[in-house]
C-alpha cells in the first residue's frame, strides 16, 4: 500500500506512487521484460497505483480548500510559472479517457504508440480521443471572431 495518509503533499504521495510503481516493475521484472513496452508497462503500473489510492480515499471528504488557493496553481515544471485555472478546469471538463490520452502524450510525452500501450487502446483510438481533446479545448479558448479567413 503507497503511504499517503494524512499530512501527505501531492509531491510525497507522486515519490511514494513511482517508488510502488517500479517495486512491482521490479518483482515482475520476468514479466516486463518480454513486454513490448517496459516503459509504458511501468507508467500504467503508476497510474494504476495512483486510480487504486484514489478509490480507497474517495469517500473521505476534506473541506479544506481556501478559494483563493484556486486561483493559481502552480506548475511543477516550471518555478515561477503558473497553470491557467481556466484551462485547468476545462481538463477537469473533459472525459476520463481524452484527460489520460492528453495526461500520456502531453504531460509525460510519451509517443502514440507507448500511449496505447500503457493505456491499452489502439493507436488510432489515442490519436482520435487527442483530436476530440484537442478540439474540444481550441473550441472553448479560441474565438471565431478574431480569426482572419485568408483566401
Amino acid at each position: 500500500m503507497p503511504a499517503g495518509g494524512p499530512g501527505r503533499s501531492g509531491w510525497q504521495l507522486a515519490e511514494d506512487l513511482v517508488a510502488e510503481a517500479f517495486t512491482r516493475a521490479w518483482t515482475s521484472w520476468h514479466v516486463v521484460r518480454r513486454h513490448p513496452a517496459p516503459r509504458a508497462w511501468v507508467v500504467r503500473t503508476a497510474f494504476n497505483t495512483r486510480v487504486s489510492w484514489w478509490r480507497r480515499r474517495r469517500r473521505e471528504v476534506v473541506v479544506d480548500l481556501v478559494p483563493e488557493a484556486l486561483e493559481a496553481v502552480p506548475d511543477p515544471g516550471g518555478a515561477d510559472t503558473v497553470l491557467d485555472p481556466a484551462l485547468l478546469a476545462a481538463l477537469r471538463g473533459l472525459p476520463e479517457r481524452q484527460r489520460e490520452v492528453i495526461a500520456f502524450r502531453v504531460f509525460l510525452d510519451l509517443d502514440t504508440k507507448a500511449t496505447a500501450t500503457a493505456l491499452g487502446i489502439a493507436p488510432g483510438t489515442v490519436t482520435a480521443h487527442l483530436a476530440r481533446a484537442v478540439a474540444t479545448l481550441r473550441g472553448q479558448f479560441v474565438s471565431t471572431d478574431n480569426l482572419e479567413v485568408r483566401p
